[in-house]
């Protein structure tokens, strides 16, 4: 394939977050087409982005003839295709644990806390913002607390890495820093997270994690 990649997202989507991060790293150009989540209704609602992903969801990655959405399944695509900087371990006990750490994030933690289920919880729940926040804090410890001790575990079993599971950063780092992202957003103490904000912190670091931020995206100036 072509390294003519266009990416369809938002720059506070903690999923287009993750394919930025994984696209960076692999020193992959592309162009951003910003799709507004809350103007006009949400632009993802819009018919000609409903034509793009019915799901009316971001991130859409288009390389070439090929269109995905669904950011892990995007960056398995990546991690094949341009093989450059490895994102997901080579097959060994680690591969499969990073990937089971990597949909802990973003199957389990983040979709609870999506925009769209907030917005669900205000509008049909009667939910105000300390009721949303008080959700949102619910579920980022019970995942977290949870992961602190996976990684944990990973570390008494593996030894100690800079990164989640190696020294490299990878496919749950990509998943990692922009759930912490939004739990600082959303004020949640990361106190009781050692190994998590130690691993944050080395990953924004890199120029590759810096360059993937929200704040350094074009459309979070508009």
């Amino acid at each position: 394939m072509s390294e003519n990649i266009t990416l369809y997202g938002y720059w506070r989507s903690s999923a287009a977050y993750r394919v930025r991060i994984c696209l960076n790293l692999k020193a992959l150009g592309y162009e951003s087409q910003s799709v507004h989540l809350v103007r006009n209704g949400g632009e993802q609602h819009s018919a000609e982005y409903h034509e793009l992903n019915a799901s009316e969801l971001v991130p859409v990655l288009v390389d070439g003839d090929i269109q995905l959405n669904q950011s892990l399944a995007i960056i398995q695509y990546l991690d094949e295709q341009y093989p450059q900087a490895p994102i997901i371990p080579e097959p060994s006990p680690i591969r499969y644990q990073a990937l089971a750490m990597a949909q802990d994030i973003a199957m389990e933690i983040h979709p609870l806390n999506n925009l769209r289920v907030l917005q669900y919880l205000e509008r049909e729940c009667s939910c105000n913002q300390q009721n949303k926040v008080e959700w949102i804090h619910h579920w980022i410890h019970e995942g977290f607390t949870a992961l602190e001790e996976k990684l944990t575990h990973h570390r008494q079993q593996y030894g100690n890495c800079i990164y989640s599971v190696t020294d490299s950063p990878s496919v749950v780092d990509i998943c990692l820093v922009p759930q912490v992202y939004n739990a600082l957003r959303f004020g949640v103490d990361m106190t009781s997270y050692p190994i998590i904000t130690a691993v944050v912190e080395a990953c924004n670091q890199l120029p590759a994690f810096i360059a993937a931020m929200p704040e350094n995206q074009e459309d979070a100036k508009s």
